[in-house]
């Protein structure tokens, strides 16, 4: 995807990025795709995040195209959009793009076709190493070539990782759908693929390529099945979702739905600060307010935000508690620069009860 090919109305260097953009134009118009996130965005566990269905039936409805992009290498293609269209967001499976997928597709530019490979994971990881005419094993003893790691859900059998672990020890080479090292869940955060990683390279001292996001192999397999011209990147986490549209110069919109918090999002360093900030999905269909510089001040709806010497982050005014934010990442995000800002947040963010 071209340069050329993303611009949007907050699209600009994403690396001076100080505040989060304004825009004029509800991003379901503005944008052509949104690249949504699942977990902490459209579901939580096996339910729809409240707001979701209608947001996305609304957005769908206005000529926006929906396009499903997970790290959860768990079900298939097929199964996640049967679960969206029993949430009430009709799909089909060619608008589910995987983690799965993506690393898939990267064994089968490393290995020949037939190769053997040990898997560590779900059905929808096997699925898609056949698709790429892969050959999935159980056990280290199967002779396998190559050892994958995605994430397989809260029954996977510890003697899994030890699997994995003696195939990986014997010199093979490893890989993994990603390491997000959470999954949010209708009963809270649990852990992830990249716990279960750990393990392994705990074990083993070895390190795995890696395919999900934010990394290049899954904005790849995104662009091949998408052909997204004015894409949207839509997620709840700041170093899958935010920084996988900053390396593919995309534009994002954060959701507070999942794994970011307020005080998450003020630290973010300049890689992951989205270019919109939003409640839930209702953010698709609206504008976003401008966040405007008023000396050393922020300033968005009824707020104003800055840093004071002996203070920290301040913030004074009222009004909707999501324009109190955006000030405050204007004025937290400027004073940080290049880094991540480190002053205490906490009594800022109160103000806004998130």
């Amino acid at each position: 995807m071209s340069q050329s090919q993303n611009q949007g109305p907050g699209t600009g260097p994403q690396h001076d990025r100080d505040r989060p953009a304004g825009s004029g134009t509800a991003l379901s118009e503005a944008y052509d795709t949104a690249l949504l996130d699942l977990d902490g965005v459209v579901y939580a566990g096996g339910e729809a995040i409240v707001h979701a269905v209608e947001s996305l039936t609304a957005a769908r409805d206005g000529g926006m195209h929906l396009a499903y992009v997970t790290n959860n290498a768990l079900r298939t293609p097929d199964a996640v959009a049967e679960h969206l269209t029993e949430l009430g967001v009709p799909a089909e499976a060619a608008d589910v793009i995987t983690s799965a997928q993506a690393v898939a597709r990267l064994m089968a530019d490393q290995l020949p076709a037939g190769s053997r490979v040990l898997v560590v994971g779900g059905e929808g990881l096997r699925v898609a190493l056949r698709e790429r005419g892969l050959v999935p094993v159980e056990s280290a003893d199967d002779d396998p070539v190559a050892v994958v790691q995605g994430y397989g859900g809260p029954e996977l059998a510890w003697g899994r990782f030890a699997e994995a672990s003696y195939a990986v020890a014997r010199g093979l080479p490893w890989y993994a759908s990603n390491t997000d090292l959470t999954i949010p869940g209708a009963r809270g955060i649990a852990p992830g693929n990249g716990a279960a990683v750990e393990v392994v390279r705990i074990a083993t001292g070895a390190e795995p390529q890696v395919a999900g996001k934010p990394l290049p192999p899954m904005h790849r397999e995104t662009v091949l099945r998408t052909g997204a011209r004015r894409p949207l990147v839509v997620g709840d986490r700041l170093d899958t979702d935010i920084e996988g549209a900053f390396n593919g110069s995309v534009d994002s919109l954060l959701v507070l739905t999942g794994v970011t918090d307020a005080a998450g999002l003020l630290a973010a360093e300049p890689r992951h600060r989205p270019t919109y900030v939003d409640r839930d999905l209702r953010g698709l269909l609206t504008g976003q307010p401008e966040v405007v510089a008023e000396g050393e001040a922020f300033r968005c709806g009824g707020w104003t935000a800055a840093v004071r010497d002996g203070e920290g982050l301040v913030l004074d005014g009222d009004g909707d508690p999501l324009d109190g934010l955006r000030a405050l990442c204007g004025a937290a995000w400027t004073f940080a620069g290049g880094g991540a800002f480190g002053p205490d947040t906490g009594k800022a963010v109160a103000r806004l009860g998130l």
